[in-house]
């Protein structure tokens, strides 16, 4: 009997063949124990959810407690809608401080002398270097302790800036700063010289760099002996000199290239020096002798460019050029929290000074074997693209260095950068208006000057210079000059009382605009090529007081806006607080003026009130601003 073949097997239907099922939190109880590469979520998917977080209760008072404070519901007090929670003052404070405004302070008012230009420093005859004499200045304040001070005057025409503004003493030109110079610095009469017979003591000038290209020379009066004219008479070295630049950040009782935050150029044997690393720089034994001149011109990126570095978006291989894009320019958004306060008989603004930061600390001083720098910051070298912002550098930067007229190369390139975050307040636990990431509108490098025993130097910062390069030789001189500044005499804040302070200030800026458009700068494309144009930093003096001025109007402004943006208004007014008496208008500034007796009894009815914004901190309550003592060091 022939064997018969089964049928062949047909698809089986659709019913029945088996299809993938995904797995769920309720099929957990199937899934391996382990993960495999099959299966690799498996593991995570068996983990439990965390239980939801329980709503924390209102701690309530007691009953006793309620019945002390008065608000207890239950026998007819009203509910104290700011009680509800601890820490909700202290939290409206902080919002209130971290927000982009100004701080507005309640402060006395101004009394008739206040309104007097101020006035320059005393100077002292201390003694005579190279046949030069030197003075010791006194009767202002000196910048310390993690604060700075500028002058100010009072001004009715600023009625919601507590009628104060910033303001300027002779000489009237770009020089060192009394304020921002070692006690031990004695100066020349116009303020260009420095020596000091202590160790290395620094000074720092009044004008500050942000961006462009910059040139001033500084001459060694006294120091190391020239080899070549040696006499017998000359065995003393006649102490030292170190030149260059610093950032607020440097200590003012060191020498220049003492830390990261500076960098300079020393006489013996022309090395540089920079976080008090000597380096060679000049040919070999070659070095900065009595007499020589040494040139710098400084180059900074615009602060466009400075701001994509210092907020992580700058790209190297977009960024190659340093033009702007009109499209996206950005105003600098500038906030400057200063307290009027008084020394002896001047007025100052008292703000926080910048000071040095860890990690830019560590790379003059390393950290031990044993501390550990976290990988990818720290351990980096400073670079454009830097994990920490306060270690990358700005491209396009560079500062060269001239002897005698003939390029020596460049010194440094690659500076760090400045702007916040790079810089840092000195922020104090308790104190109104210390706040991070806030730029002033000083922040940037400064010409800067260290001496030693007896070493002495001088400054020039133009237009007209002992060894001008090539580039500014064209446009120095008495002649050109005249064409960039123009004829008309630059009154200066404050020369003439306080209507004169008025007029002068927007005369200055006029004269600046004026001077700006005399060289063609009125486009964009005119703003980037001045900033490419190498120009002598006397020219930037005249631009920070129109910055000065210009700032004075938008802080204003922006007060004026915070009280509801009404002329008629008076400044300030909360009706959760009392009133303070203000100073008067500029009709009752006038009888002020003009009698002897003091503020209150001069204006009459016309006090105005005010003066309690939305973010303020009152000081000098006993009716008086809060005057600052300072000890000799």
């Amino acid at each position: 009997m022939a064997e018969t073949s089964p049928a062949p097997r047909g698809p089986a239907p659709g019913s029945v063949i088996p299809q993938k099922r995904g797995l769920g939190l309720e099929d957990d109880q199937h899934a391996p124990a382990v993960s495999s590469p099959l299966n690799p979520d498996f593991a995570n998917a068996r983990a439990r959810k965390a239980p939801p977080a329980r709503e924390q209760r209102e701690k309530k008072e007691s009953l006793k407690k309620r019945e002390a404070k008065g608000v207890d519901n239950a026998r007819g007090g009203t509910p104290d809608t700011q009680s509800h929670g601890r820490g909700t003052k202290k939290k409206g404070q902080e919002a209130a401080t971290n927000s982009q405004s100004l701080i507005r302070y309640t402060i006395p008012l101004p009394k008739r002398h206040d309104f007097d230009p101020p006035g320059p420093p005393v100077l002292v005859p201390s003694m005579v270097r190279a046949g030069r004499q030197f003075y010791e200045s006194q009767e202002h304040v000196y910048n310390r302790k993690g604060f700075r001070y500028t002058h100010c005057i009072a001004d009715p025409e600023f009625r919601f800036t507590q009628y104060h503004r910033q303001s300027e003493t002779e000489p009237f030109t770009a020089r060192f700063d009394y304020e921002d110079s070692s006690s031990h610095i004695r100066f020349d009469k116009a303020g260009r010289a420095v020596t000091t017979e202590k160790g290395f003591r620094m000074a720092r000038a009044n004008v500050g760099i942000r961006e462009g290209r910059w040139y001033w020379e500084c001459k060694v009066v006294r120091g190391v002996k020239n080899p070549n004219n040696l006499s017998p008479m000359d065995s003393d070295t006649g102490g030292h000199v170190r030149m260059g630049i610093s950032r607020r950040e440097a200590p003012l009782e060191t020498p220049v290239g003492f830390d990261a935050y500076s960098y300079g150029v020393r006489d013996l044997a022309g090395q540089k020096v920079h976080r008090s690393r000597p380096q060679d720089f000049f040919p070999t034994s070659e070095s900065i002798c009595e007499g020589d001149v040494i040139g710098f011109e400084l180059q900074l990126p615009s602060l466009a460019l400075h701001r994509k570095v210092v907020d992580g978006t700058y790209n190297k291989a977009v960024d190659v050029s340093d033009d702007a894009d009109p499209h996206a320019l950005e105003a600098p958004n500038i906030i400057r929290d200063r307290l009027p306060i008084r020394y002896k008989s001047q007025l100052y603004f008292e703000q926080f000074e910048y000071t040095a930061i860890k990690e830019v600390e560590e790379l003059t001083y390393p950290p031990s074997s044993t501390t550990t720098a976290p990988a990818g910051a720290a351990g980096q070298a400073p670079n454009p693209n830097h994990p920490l912002a306060v270690l990358r550098t700005l491209p396009n930067s560079r500062i060269k260095v001239y002897k005698n007229g003939v390029d020596m190369g460049t010194l440094y390139d690659n500076l760090l950068a400045f702007l916040p975050p790079a810089s840092k307040p000195a922020i104090q636990s308790g104190v109104v208006g210390a706040r991070e990431g806030l730029d002033d509108g000083m922040l940037g490098y400064y010409p800067s000057l260290s001496v030693f025993q007896g070493g002495s130097a001088e400054a020039n910062f133009g237009p007209s210079f002992w060894f001008p390069p090539p580039e500014l030789s064209q446009s120095t001189g008495p002649a050109a000059t005249a064409a960039v500044i123009g004829d008309e005499d630059v009154d200066m804040v404050g020369a003439h009382g306080t209507n004169g302070a008025a007029s002068s200030s927007t005369a200055t800026a006029r004269s600046t605009a004026t001077a700006a458009a005399r060289r063609g700068v009125t486009t964009l494309n005119d703003c980037m090529a001045e900033l490419k144009r190498l120009r002598p930093l006397s020219e930037r003096y005249d631009e920070q007081i129109a910055e000065d001025v210009l700032y004075d109007c938008l802080d204003e402004v922006d007060l004026w806006m915070t009280d509801g943006g009404d002329l008629d208004a008076r400044p300030g007014v909360s009706s959760s607080g009392p009133p303070l008496a203000g100073p008067v208008d500029p009709q009752g500034r006038q009888r002020v003026a003009g009698s002897g007796k003091g503020l209150e009894m001069a204006i009459g009815m016309d006090v105005r009130d005010g003066m309690l914004g939305v973010q303020q901190a009152v000081v000098g309550g006993n009716g008086e601003l809060n005057e600052i003592v300072q000890d000799e060091e």
